[in-house]
């Protein structure tokens, strides 16, 4: 394969993301951490309204956020609770997209997805923005701990972050989340 071709990504009203074969064939979480920290690039330089058409596409990103979360959070929890041998590689590329994952689905709690249906926000983030907001970025900056927990290579600290983390969400989900 030549490594000179090049990938052009367009997101909806942004300019497009240019990656060259040699930044795609690297290993897997480093492909995606890429991708979505420049995805999230460019979201964050477009206001929320602009970068989704209708309220829907707002909520299906947040939702598709949230499961890549879930995801990683869970790959991480396997080693926290020894269900899975303790990888420090593994965790620190898990927290690594945890980090950067966590800060894309804030922005996309405007008031016109309030409504739309499959959407599990209740209607108190709307109510209380200060105290979701507040919640979302402890959530975030928890999040950061973690992946700097993961850095040391210490299960101990990962635990104890991991944990931090889980209340966060915790507190969020029992605030903010319908059952």
């Amino acid at each position: 394969m030549n490594n000179n071709h090049i990938c052009a990504i367009q997101y909806e009203l942004s300019a497009p993301i240019v990656l060259t074969i040699n930044q795609i064939n690297k290993e897997p979480y480093e492909k995606i951490a890429g991708f979505v920290l420049s995805v999230a690039a460019l979201a964050m330089a477009t206001p929320a309204a602009a970068q989704f058409q209708k309220p829907e596409d707002a909520v299906k990103y947040r939702q598709s956020a949230f499961t890549i979360m879930g995801n990683h959070m869970g790959r991480v929890g396997a080693m926290v609770m020894g269900r899975v041998p303790f990888d420090a590689k593994a965790a620190q590329d898990s927290t690594r997209v945890l980090a950067l994952v966590s800060t894309l689905p804030g922005q996309t709690f405007t008031a016109n997805t309030e409504s739309v249906q499959g959407s599990k926000a209740l209607p108190a983030i709307w109510k209380e923005q200060d105290k979701f907001k507040a919640g979302y970025d402890k959530m975030v900056a928890e999040v950061a701990k973690l992946d700097a927990a993961a850095k040391t290579g210490s299960l101990d600290a990962i635990k104890t972050a991991f944990g931090d983390v889980g209340g966060s969400c915790k507190a969020c989900h029992d605030n903010f989340r319908a059952k």
